[in-house]
Formats: C-alpha cells, structure tokens, sequence
C-alpha cells in the first residue's frame, strides 16, 4: 500500500462512523435523490433554466406554511432588543454566510450597531470565503463564539442549519438556551435536532434539492427569506421604520444620502429647501429631520420626543405639542 494510499484510508471505526452518518443523511429531505432528474444534464441549457425556476417558486410556499412560528419568534426577539439585547445568528457554511449577510445589511438599513445584529460561522472569518475543515462538526466551538459575546437572558440565538442535524449550530442553541437566551431553530427538515434543542423551531420544508444534497439552492432560498423576516419586521416592532420606509437609513454614501432626502420627502411632502434645513438641523438623521417638519419642533426637541417614545416616530409625533 502506498503512503497515499495509506493517508486515505479509513480505519474501521471510521468506516462505521460514516456507515451512520450515511444512513442518518438518507432520512432527510434536504438530502434525498431525485431520480427524475438524473439525465438533467444532458438538457437544453434554457429547459434546466426553468426546472431551477419552477424549484424556487416553491419556496414562498414552504416559508408560508411556517408563519405562525415565524412570527411567534419574532414576538420573542422584539422585546428583547428593546431591552438591549441582540439578535446572534450561528450556523456552518452556506448557512452561516446567510446570518453573516443578514447581520451585515442591519447597521446600513436600521442604522443598528453592528453589535446589535451578529453573525457567527462555524470557523470564524475566514470561514465566510474558505471552508475551515471539521468546523461544522463542533459544538464546543459554538459554546465558545457565544462566550466570547458575553451572552445575557435578553439575547436571541438562531441556529441555522439545513439539515437542521449540523453539531455547531445545534450546539450553539444548546448553550444558548442554557444561558437562559431565547434560541430559534431555522432548518429545512421536519422533526430535527435544531428544532427540538430550541424554543422556537421553525423547519422550512423545500424538499428534495435539485442537486442532490446541495442545500445552497432552495434551502439557502428559504432561509434567506426566513432571515429577511426576522431582522426586518423585529426592526419594524422596534420602531425603526415610519410605515414603510427606512427612517433610521444610515447615509452613510451617496445613494444613501438621496435615499435619505427621498424619504424625508415622502414621509413629509415638504420642500427641498425645507428637507435640507430639517436634516442640517438634525445631523443628518432622518427621523428626527421628519419629526422637526411634521412636529413643528426644532432639532433638540426630536431628539428629546425621539428617546422619550423609545425611538418610535409615531409615539413621538404624538407627543409632539404641536403635531398637525
């Protein structure tokens, strides 16, 4: 037997070890094989365009089945960031990239600090672009990203994993929970470890993927749309928004500067002039630049109606003595 040869080999507890978790694999929808797709590449590059298409219009539907549990956990994360906790997502791989990516587009939306909304990934940073090896396999690790954050009783944990069996995210909700955090399971299977270790399980079924196993495809999709939910309407309890649009926008770029006049503009009605006024007199925050127009108060009066109203320009135009 060569060196190489000898480096491959598995040694029979290993063979048994895999023989498990081949055969815990093949109970999961995520993983299952579509025998109707087996000859998918000897088609048309359109035709297998639409099959992937008609894939994912299935997904909205899968996400709709679970809303109940969707929103239920988002009544459990909104008071607890009101009290100043955070909303930690955990996952390995696709998964993980997906809360990495979520939590990085809340500060820019929400003008959130970026220690408000966190992503971990199974072996750290360099995980988000290069696959650490064995990673996903560890909840000691988990244990120990979420130690690093100091949790409290008030944070909020999402475990994310497809499969909704991956250690690392099983783990982290484990340790979650036991440091009294509220723990939220977002996986693709039913009855799986994620949901049954957290308080909230919410198991998005897409089925079988179109690539055997490749969770990336409908699964990511859903979990995307599972993510966009849980940040976006949290952050619309929280009052960061004024109907539809994004009062606490961060200007923190050109785009985002017009967005931020456009908003002030739709909100309000007013005038260039007066919208460059209400900003300059508000630093440049946009809630408060609305609140001044249709509160008829000057800047350090919104400030004041802002924070005495927790931040929710509605409760605060309310109170504002001369609201029209």
């Amino acid at each position: 037997m060569s060196s190489t040869t000898e480096a491959n080999a598995a040694t029979p507890g290993q063979h048994s070890e895999y023989g498990e978790l081949r055969a815990e694999l093949a109970t999961l929808t995520t993983e299952a094989f579509r025998p109707e797709l087996a000859e998918i590449d000897r088609l048309g590059t359109l035709e297998i365009a639409r099959i992937m298409n008609g894939e994912d219009r299935t997904v909205p539907d899968a996400v709709a089945a679970r809303l109940p549990e969707i929103a239920a956990a988002i009544d459990g994360i909104a008071p607890r960031m009101a009290r100043g906790g955070r909303l930690i997502y955990a996952g390995a791989g696709t998964a993980g990239r997906l809360g990495i990516l979520d939590a990085s587009e809340c500060p820019p939306t929400f003008n959130t600090d970026p220690s408000e909304v966190v992503g971990l990934i199974a072996g750290g940073p360099s995980a988000i672009i290069t696959a650490v090896e064995g990673a996903e396999d560890s909840k000691v690790m988990a244990a120990a990203d979420l130690d690093a954050l100091e949790l409290t009783a008030d944070d909020t944990v999402v475990g994310i994993s497809a499969s909704g069996r991956t250690p690392y995210a099983v783990g982290a909700v484990e340790h979650a929970r036991a440091k009294g955090a509220l723990t939220i399971g977002l996986s693709c299977n039913a009855d799986s470890a994620l949901g049954a270790a957290s308080e909230h399980p919410v198991e998005i079924v897409v089925g079988p993927e179109l690539l055997t196993g490749s969770t990336r495809l409908k699964s990511g999709t859903a979990q995307k749309l599972v993510l966009n939910m849980l940040s976006t309407i949290t952050m619309i309890r929280l009052g960061k928004t004024y109907g539809n649009l994004m009062v606490d926008v961060r200007a923190s770029n050109e785009k985002l500067r017009a967005r931020s006049r456009r908003i002030v503009s739709l909100a309000t009605g007013a005038s260039d002039e007066e919208i460059e006024a209400a900003l300059a007199a508000t630093g440049g925050e946009v809630k408060n630049a609305i609140l001044t127009i249709l509160g008829q108060v000057d800047g350090p009066a919104a400030a004041t109606l802002l924070a005495a109203s927790d931040g929710h320009l509605r409760a605060a135009l309310a109170a504002a003595p001369r609201t029209t």
